[in-house]
């Protein structure tokens, strides 16, 4: 915990306080993509709600790379990249999966 705060105190102040509003924002926009992944009227919604919470947790991540000044995290945001986008594809052939099904049903 001291070395975060070290690692803190190098940043100066005014960026310090973009980083912090920045996360502040970016954690909003996180509450209100699981809200909408959550109530999402229909499977589409809720795709491109976990998209992007995805995304925004990859800004995230690359954000506190920035703030505590450690390059690895960003190898940890391309990791996360790889896994959020093969989750989308995952999701999106069950989504037509289940869609092709309810075709055949109506026939």
């Amino acid at each position: 915990m001291k070395r975060v705060i070290e690692l803190i105190g190098d940043v100066s102040t005014p960026y310090l306080v973009l980083y912090k509003s920045v996360l502040i924002l970016l954690a909003l926009f996180l509450i209100f993509c699981l809200v909408r992944a959550i109530l999402g009227p229909r499977p589409a919604d809720r795709l491109l709600a976990v998209n992007m919470m995805g995304s925004i947790t990859m800004v995230i991540i690359a954000t506190l790379s920035m703030l505590l000044g450690e390059g690895y995290l960003l190898d940890i945001c391309l990791i996360y990249a790889a896994m959020s986008f093969l989750a989308v594809v995952i999701f999106t052939k069950v989504y037509i999966g289940v869609y092709k099904e309810e075709k055949e049903e109506e026939k």
